[in-house]
């Protein structure tokens, strides 16, 4: 029998590991300097936390039961979880609160398609606790930080505003509204030309799905759909939002007003990462504003306002693979200690010892037996160990450096 790992989830080897790491150390670094602090939670979470935001399917969870009878998950994302953490267990805290995590999460796809994947490893940020054009500018920032720690070519944010799209459906007729928003959200035109509208709603509609592009143009177009105050107002905050952000360096957006889930979980701005190449179109991670999530989980249900993002690590991993940046191979040990008789092996560990407590990191091999000296010199070779360290019971050490 060969036994394989269960449908669905995969081993990662030594040099899958070292490139995953590369990745996550680099964003670990930025999120560091924009002063974010790592937060670790449960893998498991209660149904009744991951159902409360409406942002999960029931059916993408997999579940378990614990003894009590109790249902539980396998988190398939990370903001319900945090947001519980944070209004359950990080009272009197001093707003605002800036987050981070490396996390695996499960999800159980429904396609068919033999062994598809159903762990994914994600980095993200949550910053709580403030509203308002500067936070939103803040995160968006923090993704170009990101994106230019791993020199991630071809990328551009796509960015909407779930408030705004949200609020123009208001003009369709409530039985049909959900037809439009899904309509929307897929950029669905037979859809929308097949569903019983006036001629006016049917036009209005096509306006919201033609709402991509520069951000002078989207702008333009939503202003021609007789906003009211609350509207403008919300518009004329995206417009400066866009201002700043393209004020500085140049950040490659789209705006794009038909981006919107066809839940509802975000209050605010939402964005896609997107990469292009010459085969594929790829999306790196999304975000957006939460105003209302915190408040689901908190004992008084007081809102606390909320924005973050998350980056795929294997989206990032796949892009990366054509640049030549990550590790293509696992690090070597710097050093192979080899006792020369068995009287030598508490002086070869001795020794190992004292090369692994250097100020830097030292990897440190040592050889175990079964070898001769050139079958000893082979394996450092070909492990691409650049010294030796020859012990006998009393003697200095014989330093060999091997040539590769």
């Amino acid at each position: 029998m060969v036994y394989q790992p269960a449908s669905g989830a995969r081993d990662l080897l030594p040099l899958d590991v070292a490139q995953k790491r590369w990745i996550e150390d680099r964003l670990q670094q930025v999120f560091h300097r924009w002063g974010y602090h790592r937060i670790i939670t449960s893998t498991l979470e209660r149904m009744d936390t991951l159902m409360a935001g409406e942002a999960i399917q029931r059916q993408m969870v997999i579940q378990l039961q614990n003894s009590g009878d109790e249902e539980l998950g396998l988190r398939p994302e990370l903001t319900a979880s945090i947001a519980r953490a944070v209004v359950t267990r990080m009272g009197n805290l001093t707003y605002p609160q800036r987050l981070y995590y490396n996390a695996n999460v499960f999800r159980r796809i429904w396609e068919n398609r033999h062994n598809r994947q159903q762990e994914f490893y994600q980095a993200g940020v949550e910053l709580l606790g403030v509203g308002g054009l500067l936070a939103n500018a803040e995160v968006l920032l923090l993704v170009k930080s990101c994106l230019a720690a791993l020199d991630l070519p071809d990328w551009h944010l796509i960015l909407g505003e779930a408030g705004i799209t949200r609020s123009l459906l208001n003009a369709f007729p409530t039985n049909l509204r959900a037809k439009v928003r899904s309509a929307i959200a897929h950029l669905d035109r037979v859809t929308i030309d097949n569903l019983p509208l006036s001629e006016e709603l049917r036009q209005r509609a096509k306006i919201m799905l033609d709402l991509r592009g520069t951000s002078a143009d989207v702008l333009q177009k939503v202003s021609s759909l007789d906003l009211d105050p609350e509207q403008q107002a919300a518009v004329n905050d995206l417009k400066s939002l866009v201002e700043l952000l393209e004020s500085g360096e140049k950040f490659p957006i789209i705006l794009d007003l038909s981006l919107i889930q066809t839940i509802d979980y975000y209050t605010g701005i939402v964005f896609e990462i997107v990469s292009h190449s010459e085969s594929q179109t790829r999306v790196l991670g999304r975000g957006g504003r939460y105003d209302q999530l915190l408040g689901l989980y908190h004992p008084q249900g007081e809102n606390i306002p909320g924005i973050g993002f998350v980056l795929n690590i294997e989206d990032l991993y796949q892009v990366l693979l054509s640049t030549q940046q990550l590790p293509q191979a696992t690090p070597a040990s710097n050093w192979l200690v080899v006792p020369e008789k068995p009287s030598a092996y508490a002086a070869a560990f001795a020794y190992a010892q004292k090369l692994r407590e250097s100020t830097h990191l030292v990897r440190v091999e040592i050889d175990l037996g079964g070898k001769d000296t050139l079958a000893i010199k082979q394996y450092a070779r070909d492990r691409g160990i650049a010294q030796i360290a020859w012990i006998k019971t009393t003697a200095s050490p014989t330093i060999e450096t091997i040539t590769q």
